[in-house]
């Protein structure tokens, strides 16, 4: 059975866009112009992912996004928004989406979003025992890290952030998300300090990361395993 993509845009060539690239994948594609007929479409059709534009002509996106969430809390949400709008992508992350995609955009990175998305719901299914990426491997059982085959000390406050990051990886995280699981601080650069010493101790080059990727204006994200989305 292929893989059910709900399209919600009011605008037919972005949809058809979307529809086009969707269906050399074997995607199977349901489309919705607008909030109302996507929330019928939810009431009787069972669908896998959502891509969701964040500007509907009969309710704000968000809102939908928070009511989508209410009733269906583990289904992927890809959202699109505008190249200026890192306040809206923001909020669209904390209430739950799974990634966004800023128009315009290439159908090779919104594939690669939908598939990073994917393997993410999959993930969090069942947490597994050792993560490995790019050279980085990370035992949570016994909360052993190393790079490239070398232990790796962090402190706990470190290792909170890691993990956190891991069970999440492939997935942007906004700084409130990362802030909120790990700390009772607010301050963003209290954040600041401790990816930028996570990085220092996992990246080859500090300065070039290639693990822990910045969400410009938005937060971070961990690279998934086999992520070829790098942000």
């Amino acid at each position: 059975m292929s893989i059910t993509i709900l399209v919600i845009d009011d605008e037919p060539p972005i949809r058809k866009l979307v529809r086009m690239g969707l269906a050399t994948q074997g995607y199977g594609i349901v489309e919705a112009p607008n909030a109302r007929t996507a929330r019928d479409v939810l009431s009787r059709e069972t669908v896998d992912l959502i891509i969701l534009d964040l500007g509907l002509p009969d309710m704000r996106g968000h809102d939908l996004l928070r009511l989508i969430r209410k009733d269906h809390r583990d289904l992927p949400v890809v959202v699109l928004s505008s190249r200026d709008d890192e306040a809206g992508k923001v909020e669209a992350l904390d209430l739950g989406a799974d990634d966004y995609v800023t128009k315009p955009f290439g159908m090779g990175e919104l594939l690669a979003r939908i598939r990073a998305a994917l393997r993410h719901q999959l993930a969090v299914q069942g947490e597994r025992a050792l993560f490995e990426v790019d050279g980085l491997s990370v035992d949570l059982v016994r909360r052993l890290v190393r790079v490239r085959g070398a232990d790796v000390k962090l402190t706990p406050r470190e290792y909170d952030f890691l993990r956190v990051l891991i069970q999440h990886a492939g997935k942007a995280l906004t700084h409130a998300q990362l802030m909120s699981a790990v700390s009772t601080s607010s301050d963003p650069q209290y954040l600041r300090v401790y990816m930028r010493q996570l990085r220092l101790k996992l990246e080859v080059d500090p300065e070039r990361p290639r693990i822990l990727l910045t969400e410009t204006g938005v937060g971070y994200r961990l690279r998934a395993p086999d992520d070829d989305v790098q942000a």
